[in-house]
């Protein structure tokens, strides 16, 4: 229990201080923030700890980068869906929320499947894990090119919103948590993906601050979700090479070094 609790609660605790970075920042620089590997490192964490063994665990980090990739079509979702739904900005925003998960669960659902086909056939979970991140880094590319405009909020995200955001965040990790101990590193690696943050980021910062801010951050966010991936990828050797903390942490500047900050630079230019 305390090796779910102790994750759940910081990814919760970190979901809260990276929400005001859109609304502060704008959609660029917030956007690469807000996926920092953030709560993806206490999800490893307690994924590596109620893992069976380490075939598990490399296998749960594998499947990450194929859920980040199913987050970036779930961020698509967001800039698509309100210009077909139409109507009033209320209908838009409940419109694409459902959409937007009903195509996220999909899309989760095939990609698990497919990862134990490809299994099967003799090709390693790292190896597809490795494609996938490589197909999200290049949809980012593509979401960025099309320049569309990043203001900054000018109103706060409500204490209320906060609270529920963390509260998904780390309901999401604890979840993950528990699929690894007792539903198989497949769940396990989806779950620690769920968009809890991407969700509760479209949805709070379009209804406090509308939809320009909450669309500008769409392409960023996409971009630098590569670097949950990249963590992911890195975590797998890194964790069980060095331990959990030195693992982690090295993980952890792989990605932001390697993805991050090259985001960073490219889109400043």
């Amino acid at each position: 229990m305390l090796a779910l609790v102790g994750p759940a609660v910081a990814a919760g605790a970190i979901a809260v201080v990276v929400t005001l970075a859109i609304e502060r920042f704008g959609g660029v620089v917030g956007g690469l923030l807000g996926t920092l590997p953030t709560t993806i490192v206490p999800a490893a964490v307690g994924i590596y700890a109620l893992s069976a063994d380490l075939e598990s665990f490399r296998s749960s980090m594998a499947v990450i980068p194929v859920g980040m990739a199913v987050d970036g079509l779930f961020l698509v979702c967001w800039r698509v869906f309100p210009g077909w739904i139409g109507g009033s900005p209320k209908r838009q925003l409940a419109g694409t929320l459902v959409g937007a998960l009903v195509v996220w669960a999909v899309l989760a659902a095939g990609a698990v499947g497919l990862i134990v086909l490809l299994r099967d056939a003799g090709i390693a979970p790292l190896w597809v894990g490795a494609t996938a991140f490589v197909l999200l880094e290049l949809g980012g590319v593509w979401a960025c090119r099309a320049h569309i405009p990043a203001p900054s909020g000018t109103k706060r995200v409500s204490v209320v919103v906060l609270a529920v955001r963390g509260l998904l965040a780390g309901s999401a990790i604890a979840v993950a948590g528990g699929l690894a101990a007792w539903g198989g590193p497949m769940l396990a690696g989806m779950a620690s993906v769920f968009p809890a943050i991407f969700l509760t980021t479209m949805v709070s910062v379009w209804w406090s601050q509308g939809r320009a801010v909450s669309l500008g951050a769409v392409g960023p966010m996409i971009l630098g979700s590569g670097a949950v991936s990249a963590f992911a990828l890195a975590a797998a050797w890194s964790i069980p090479a060095y331990g959990p903390t030195v693992g982690g942490v090295f993980a952890w500047f792989v990605a932001s070094c390697g993805v991050t900050v090259p985001a960073w630079m490219w889109l400043r230019r």
